[in-house]
């Protein structure tokens, strides 16, 4: 399933750089998709190919460690540089705040993802356990924002319920619902407590709303109830980045010897070297 996942995630981040290529010109302040760069046509397109090739290089395993840790530093870059003021500046705006969390839940999320790859060239163990802190900081990133979009549930639950379909009875019951379920996946996951079970519900939550609220509304389907939607880049965006959580919430499904098995191994193998010199020399 982990390599399932890294699919999942590495297609949907390169779709998302697709839409910045083709959104390239737009009349909105900012490029209508994550990470939301400004409106000028040279920004779009460099942000799209460096969003194109690592998602297609971690959906094919080709150079794909290296590309997730750059795909994470980019966009953790990105939040704080483009978003963080924004939500400093409006702390009770709640598409500012999740403008923000989004763009840092996927760089936490390529960050473990970057944990779970073998390295590309030869390995040492100092690099090994450089990526495992910053697989360690992704997790966090994720957990922390998978609260806060839980939170934001609550914050405004007219809004969510309004989101689901209008064919599914119980719009502001499914808003706590799931509002609550985000909250404890991203407890559980921050402190490793039941992770597994937690991950792949949250991410069965998400491929749920990908197929059954997203893809509707973004194929102009009757039912969706958005005939517009189609057209919308928002509604693009808001589908591909439900699906990239969907990749990265079964990322953290996978159990810890699934993560960074090679970290231990080195350690081993020079731990054995160095026992073997320190008997030569006796």
């Amino acid at each position: 399933m982990l390599g399932a996942a890294r699919v999942i995630f590495g297609v949907a981040v390169a779709v998302l750089g697709m839409e910045n290529l083709i959104w390239s010109r737009t009349a909105e302040p900012a490029i209508p998709i994550l990470p939301w760069v400004p409106p000028y046509p040279l920004a779009a397109w460099l942000m799209g190919l460096a969003l194109v090739a690592p998602g297609l290089s971690i959906a094919t395993q080709v150079r794909a460690r290296t590309s997730a840790l750059q795909l994470g530093i980019l966009l953790a870059v990105c939040a704080m540089l483009l978003q963080l003021p924004r939500m400093a500046s409006s702390p009770a705006d709640l598409g500012f705040r999740t403008l923000f969390f989004e763009t840092l839940a996927l760089a936490g999320a390529s960050l473990a993802v970057a944990g779970t790859l073998p390295a590309d060239g030869v390995p040492s163990a100092q690099r090994e356990e450089a990526i495992a802190m910053l697989s360690g900081a992704g997790r966090w990133l994720f957990a922390i924002s998978s609260v806060v979009f839980g939170v934001d549930h609550f914050e405004a639950p007219g809004f969510i319920a309004s989101l689901v379909p209008f064919w599914i009875p119980g719009g502001l019951l499914w808003a706590s619902v799931t509002g609550a379920a985000l909250i404890a996946a991203g407890a559980c996951i921050g402190i490793r407590r039941l992770q597994r079970p937690a991950a792949m519900l949250l991410g069965a939550m998400f491929a749920l709303w990908f197929v059954v609220l997203h893809a509707p509304r973004v194929l102009g389907l009757p039912f969706s109830g958005v005939p517009q939607a189609p057209h919308n880049p928002h509604e693009w965006s808001s589908a591909f980045i439900a699906l990239a959580m969907c990749g990265a919430a079964w990322v953290f499904a996978q159990p810890k010897a699934a993560i960074r098995p090679e970290t231990t191994e080195i350690a081993g193998a020079e731990a054995i070297a160095h026992d073997a010199s320190a008997s030569a020399a006796a």
